[in-house]
């Protein structure tokens, strides 16, 4: 054992003999089972002309503490911010200002005292009773080295949350804006339903399942990986507009933007289309924005985004034309779109048809130059198995991905309401699924009779939530908006 782990586990000891120590005394604080606060730590500091000389009783965490003698300093810490709190000997007596000493930073601790300004003229309290709610049996990494090793801030997020407070922003931030979607839909006639998370068949999207089993029915499960067909099934039942927002799992790759577990937001309108969903997506963020953070003119790692209505619309076939010079407008056959993604240097796989090519120029060539809010429209029917088809070229969907800082953050279209059509897309998936895609859809049987029930024309928007938050949180990675981002066990590692 290094030198290092045995100071630590001695310190770890001494807080535990601390604990022995007061429980002797009969100030065993996990018997506790509440504490009456008046106040928190920044109501006191905003009116402190109201609050000076009064008596307030506050409960926090100990950041710090200094001093020595008869005087002595703490910081404490609540869901607020921070308060000094002064404590003389003469004020709370001898005996328990030597128990102070039993106290340790990290611990919890409840406060009644009244407000003054010290001579440097800083808010505190000065403490006339100081009850210990929680003894901390850890150690909290020291303030000025902080928490920076990124893994163990994402394991242990209630440390991270502790001594990076401005990370408990980004999550309350968070909240608001999770607040200010449904406001938007809810004031717009919107219903907000819930849909199975288990399912018999995962459908709804191009993504690889997770699957469980279920011993009574004696059958596998999926966790969603979309609510899309559910949703639907409820237009055909006779609702208007629904909007469902939680938890989705895909059993893919993690990355800076990807966790196995993120929330999404799918809305249905009935006789709506996809220009329909188009201006409610970029209403909403634009609504959102303005809302949370007072302005649609953002800036994201160092990029100012402008999310002000009408964002640029532009197809994917002309995209593909400004930025490679490539125009698919002329390559009608699934050899001349081959022969071309060949010579860019893109990898063919078995199968791969013109509409395949379309898409897979358009993620390599195009995405990268999306950094202003941007709806990229008309995707090959190969690659949109759920959308109606454009009318003028049947080749292509009315369907639109919007793009702000070169990632997708909404998928929508023209739902397909054929169900022959439908039916004959899920037998192609069901094909490229049995040749080995693993995300391809699966036959959903009783979605194609709802359809032949009749599902009127409608429109369909998906939003990555967590995505969108990151933008407009200002956030680096996934992980930093996501309270609890899946990790790999310790143990597993070791």
């Amino acid at each position: 054992m290094s030198g290092t782990e045995e100071n630590l586990n001695e310190m770890l000891m001494m807080r535990r003999e601390k604990l022995k120590k007061l429980k002797e005394l009969g100030k065993d604080p996990f018997v506790i089972e509440k504490y009456e606060y008046t106040h928190h730590s920044t109501t006191i500091k905003d009116n402190f002309e109201e609050l000076e000389e009064k008596t307030v009783s506050v409960a926090g965490r100990i950041m710090s503490r200094r001093g020595h003698g008869k005087v002595c300093f703490m910081d404490l810490q609540d869901s607020k911010g921070k308060i000094q709190i002064f404590i003389k000997m003469d004020v709370i007596g001898k005996e328990e200002y030597e128990h102070l000493n039993l106290l340790d930073i990290g611990d919890i601790i409840g406060v009644k005292g009244e407000v003054f300004k010290t001579k440097t003229g800083e808010v505190s309290i000065r403490a006339k009773e100081i009850t210990l709610l929680t003894k901390s049996l850890q150690i909290l990494p020291e303030k000025f080295h902080g928490l920076k090793d990124t893994d163990l801030r994402y394991r242990q997020r209630y440390v991270d949350l502790i001594v990076n407070p401005e990370v408990k922003e980004t999550f309350i931030l968070r909240s608001k804006i999770i607040k200010a979607i449904r406001e938007y839909l809810d004031e717009r006639g919107f219903l907000e339903v819930d849909t199975p998370i288990l399912n018999t068949v995962a459908g709804g999207a191009n993504a690889r399942p997770f699957i469980t089993h279920h011993n009574s029915l004696g059958i596998d499960m999926y966790l969603r990986i979309a609510n899309e067909l559910y949703l639907k099934r409820l237009i055909v039942g006779g609702f208007e507009k629904v909007y469902e927002m939680g938890r989705m799992f895909r059993n893919e790759g993690m990355s800076y933007k990807h966790n196995p577990e993120f929330t999404n937001i799918e809305l249905y309108q009935a006789y709506a289309d996809y220009k329909d969903m188009m201006e409610l997506t970029e209403n909403l963020v634009a609504y959102v924005a303005e809302k949370t953070l007072g302005t649609t003119v953002i800036e994201y790692q160092g990029k100012k985004i402008d999310l002000t209505p009408p964002w640029r619309r532009i197809t994917m076939i002309d995209a593909i034309k400004e930025y490679t010079g490539v125009d698919f407008n002329t390559i009608n056959t699934d050899e001349e779109a081959i022969e071309v993604a060949k010579a860019k240097g893109l990898e063919i796989e078995p199968g791969m048809k013109r509409g395949h090519i379309i898409s897979e120029m358009f993620e390599e060539f195009c995405e990268e130059h999306l950094v202003q809010p941007t709806f990229v429209t008309h995707h090959p029917v190969e690659v949109s198995p759920l959308a109606k088809r454009n009318p003028k070229d049947p080749r292509l969907t009315n369907r639109f991905e919007a793009f702000i800082n070169t990632w997708e953050i909404a998928n929508a279209f023209s739902e397909l309401n054929d169900p022959i059509d439908q039916k004959e897309r899920f037998l192609e998936q069901v094909k490229q699924r049995e040749a080995g895609d693993q995300e391809a859809h699966m036959m959903d049987s009783d979605f194609i009779n709802a359809l032949e029930v009749g599902l009127p024309p409608t429109g369909g928007l998906g939003i990555g939530v967590d995505r969108l938050i990151m933008i407009l949180t200002n956030q680096p990675t996934i992980r930093d908006v996501i309270l609890f981002p899946t990790m790999k066990p310790i143990d597993d590692e070791e």
